[in-house]
């Protein structure tokens, strides 16, 4: 497999407008699934895989480029998929079906992840100013990080839970 197709996450990243909205679209349906298949257990290891694949082909795809092209948007499907760990872990620990999707929840982590990523405060602004491979990763990481305690907090607010 080329380190083009995965950077660009099979083409999604040479879509017009906004590779990396559609990038973070089009991982609402993935996470849903890998919850489906296996809970929480499944979409945690699935999302580090896939930084560690990310991260490879992201450094071999720049080569000595330090910028972050807007095509690469395997970054984004990272940040966005831990952006999900919550609510995929509250409902694998919950015992909830599988099948239920909650998409008041994922389309909020969604816009969060969205604005994060585009307006880029701390630390996800430091991150993105590393050069190379890890700063492509790390402020999609950060960003998604971020919209986890984000998606957690609101959670706990809208479930009584402090």
């Amino acid at each position: 497999m080329s380190a083009r197709l995965i950077v660009t996450c099979g083409g999604i990243g040479t879509l017009p407008g906004a590779p990396g909205t559609w990038a973070s679209a089009t991982t609402i349906p993935l996470a849903w699934v890998l919850h489906m298949l296996g809970g929480f257990w499944l979409l945690g290891p699935a999302t580090i895989a896939l930084t560690l694949l990310g991260y490879w082909a992201t450094a071999r795809y720049l080569g000595e480029r330090t910028d972050d092209p807007s095509e690469v948007v395997i970054d984004e499907v990272v940040g966005m998929l831990i952006a999900l760990w919550p609510l995929s872990l509250g409902l694998t620990i919950l015992g909830t079906e599988p099948h239920v999707f909650p998409w008041p929840g994922w389309v909020l982590c969604f816009l969060v992840f969205r604005v994060l990523d585009i307006v880029k405060p701390p630390p996800v602004g430091w991150a993105d100013r590393q050069p190379g491979a890890l700063g492509v990763m790390l402020d999609d990481i950060f960003a998604g990080a971020l919209t986890a305690v984000l998606a957690t907090i609101s959670a706990g607010l809208s479930h009584g839970w402090f």
